[in-house]
């Protein structure tokens, strides 16, 4: 192994000094090889430097049921191993990192690692690689120094091996042979690479000049969407439908962790299902009392007695069973060795967190009607795929419909705070729909008008109307003044007082020409002091995208003609959140706990537009290409309502603002019709002349 000092003191072309140098370093190569399995490497050369955490040599007792799948990476039995598990389960460091330590010091052999994507391929090099190199001492020492040895993308070892870091792309896994490949974070990848398949199996095709000693490994905590949620296991072991890591796991031999019951010693899966917990008035306080419940014996398992199940915890393939601590049964024969932990197994949780975050989850899911804390609980913390609740319920326009109350036509319901209208923007009209906000935990909604606007003020030569064209004309924008954004409603207490439109949001997109003259009516209405209560809305697909968030979009400078200067907030609202909350509120026949009422003089047309798309793996969806305005205009308000603009979850009904007061002292509510929105004047006052009466 070359001395990088030496090798820089060199002035010869060799970069030894002396022949003696080179026996020397050479010398090595004479040592006999090493015979550790993965996990066996990984205690003799891992060095673990955590601050806060642990600081010390790895130790496989910590995570002992990671050793079996760590060691079938070196196995020939096998040309691939699939890893489904938690965070906080320890995946990651005794898979991947130990297997590069294993590369660098026992065998040598090329290895890739591909991340999601190139930035998490940079993270991973510097905060794990870099990291592996620099605290595990025998490890780092086989590094080869220099920039073309040592870089971001790029390791080259003095056994010969290259270590790369890449992302799924074609130029990444053609043609390049590579002994060892390991995909982690796979659920994050695409599950077509450019057309020419999937990440796992073009990383396999890597390793075929390999033949036996080829590996591939693919590790991940599930997050696809299970794509029949009417499936029906035919095995114990078989997960459900979903593309990704789960798909990759039923190719294999399928195996799941079992441990025995401290008293009848019978072993079971260590499930979500099989922890308890009481009552309690806070989360924190119910999951204090949690313990796991022996499927066999009934036994209440106390946390603390979890590291003594540890030592005899046995990974059973399809097949096998455990009867009297003797393994029994012919596991599934399969060339790829599969591996599926679940949540309370997993090393560095507790079963008290488990059940906290499974609660708190469940009250925001209540609250807000989004099940995105939910899902990412199922998948990040037990590793399980997550059925959206809306997935197990088939809306049916009949079945909404036949909840239609008998409010008046058009009029404002008693105890509504305030309204909200939503705009929806089409090739030559403009969909529009108001609802009142309700008290509630959370707030009810309920439908107080829909209608379309067809008619610009444009006319022909008969001096008739003109139909609306929203991409082509500016001034056709306009009928949204007085037809929406200065349009009020009488209350139904027969006072003859109304109600006033409390914002607007308004969708942006559509033919070519309608952003454009979205974000250049929006600047009108700024000159003319209503922009406050006029919002511009757009779906936000990104992955991961927060349910709203303001974005100021801004035109790049080659783009001069570009509607977009950076001046215009449009609202980004998360469809599938949304739609999932929403649908929610449809299935909720509970008032004051979110739902939303509709008046029985909605045309059926409403209720059919209401049920047009399907919630699907990929989110929620209008194969048919059915008319939709309705459920579009729901979600619009409801993002509205949830945003910064006007945090309705966070009112508190007992002390509302002015614009949310019952109607008494509701500063929306007024007696007489009058111009609502002209600005507000201030009156000038002589205070020298006051101090003078007051001092009289």
């Amino acid at each position: 192994m070359t001395d990088p000092e030496t090798a820089e003191k060199s002035t010869s072309g060799t970069g030894y000094d002396h022949l003696a140098d080179v026996f020397a370093d050479l010398a090595n190569i004479f040592d006999p090889q090493l015979r550790y399995t993965v996990s066996e490497a990984a205690e003799q050369f891992r060095y673990l430097n955590n601050p806060g955490s642990y600081v010390g040599p790895w130790r496989n007792a910590e995570v002992p049921y990671m050793m079996e799948p760590a060691d079938t990476l070196r196995s020939r039995m096998y040309a691939a191993t699939v890893f489904v598990g938690p965070a906080q389960c320890g995946k990651t460091d005794a898979l991947i990192l130990n297997w590069v330590a294993y590369m660098a010091t026992v065998e040598p052999g090329d290895m890739a690692v591909f991340l999601p994507t190139m930035a998490m391929a940079k993270d991973f090099s510097t905060r794990r690689i870099d990291r592996l190199m620099r605290h595990s001492k025998r490890v780092g020492a086989n590094l080869l120094t220099g920039r073309s040895s040592d870089n971001l993308f790029e390791k080259h070892f003095s056994n010969g091996s290259m270590l790369s870091l890449g992302w799924p792309s074609v130029s990444q896994f053609a043609s390049r042979p590579i002994m060892r490949c390991a995909l982690t974070d796979y659920d994050r990848m695409d599950d077509d690479i450019e057309g020419e398949g999937s990440p796992f199996d073009l990383a396999q095709k890597r390793n075929t000049t390999y033949g036996s000693f080829g590996m591939t490994l693919a590790e991940s905590s599930p997050s696809r969407e299970v794509t029949n949620t009417r499936w029906l296991a035919t095995s114990p072991h078989e997960a459900p439908p979903c593309e990704g890591i789960l798909s990759l796991y039923n190719r294999g031999d399928r195996r799941r962790l079992y441990w025995p019951c401290p008293r009848c010693k019978a072993y079971f899966q260590p499930d979500f299902e099989h922890l308890v917990w009481d009552e309690a008035e806070t989360s924190a306080e119910a999951a204090a009392t949690t313990r796991l419940v022996c499927p066999h014996c009934a036994y209440p398992i106390r946390f603390a007695e979890r590291d003594d199940m540890y030592p005899d915890a046995r990974w059973l393939k399809e097949g096998q069973a455990m009867s009297g601590g003797v393994l029994i049964g012919e596991g599934r024969k399969s060339n790829t060795a599969s591996f599926w932990l679940f949540g309370p197994a997993a090393r560095f949780t507790t079963w008290s967190k488990l059940v906290e975050t499974y609660l708190d989850a469940e009250k925001e899911c209540e609250q807000t009607g989004s099940e995105e804390s939910l899902k990412k609980f199922w998948n990040t913390d037990i590793g399980r795929p997550y059925v959206p609740k809306r997935s197990q319920t088939q809306r049916l326009p009949e079945v909404i419909k036949a909840r239609a109350e008998d409010l008046a036509d058009r009029e404002v319901p008693p105890d509504t705070r305030f309204l909200v209208a939503q705009i929806d923007v089409q090739a030559n009209r403009f969909e529009v729909q108001v609802l009142g906000v309700l008290p509630g935990d959370p707030f009810d909604l309920v439908v107080v008008d829909r209608f379309q606007i067809i008619k610009s003020m444009r006319t022909d030569v008969d001096d008739d109307r003109l139909w609306v064209k929203p991409a082509a004309y500016l001034e056709d924008w306009d009928v949204l003044i007085d037809a929406v954004l200065k349009k009020t409603y009488p209350l139904s207490d027969g006072t003859g007082r109304r109600m006033r439109v409390k914002g607007v949001a308004c969708d942006s997109g559509g033919r070519a020409g309608t952003t454009t003259n979205a974000y250049a009516f929006y600047r009108k209405l700024k000159g003319q002091n209503l922009a406050a209560r006029f919002t511009l809305v757009k779906g936000d697909s990104s992955p991961g995208a927060p349910r709203t968030r303001i974005s100021y979009p801004d035109a790049q400078k080659k783009d001069k003609l570009s509607a977009a200067r950076g001046d215009v907030p449009v609202l980004l609202l998360n469809p599938n959140v949304l739609k999932d909350a929403m649908a929610g509120r449809i299935d909720n026949i509970e008032p004051g706990k979110g739902m939303i009422r509709f008046p029985s003089w909605l045309p059926d047309s409403y209720y059919s537009e209401l049920c047009a798309e399907t919630r699907t793996p990929k989110g929620w969806e209008n194969p048919a290409h059915y008319r939709n305005e309705a459920w579009d205009l729901c979600y619009y308000g409801l993002g509205y309502l949830v945003s910064s603009y006007i945090q309705a979850e966070t009112i508190n009904w007992s002390r509302p603002p002015g614009w949310a007061a019952p109607w008494d002292s509701n500063d929306l509510v007024f007696a007489t019709e009058k111009d609502t929105f002209a600005p507000e004047v201030k009156a000038e006052y002589d205070f020298r002349a006051l101090g003078r009466r007051l001092a009289a």
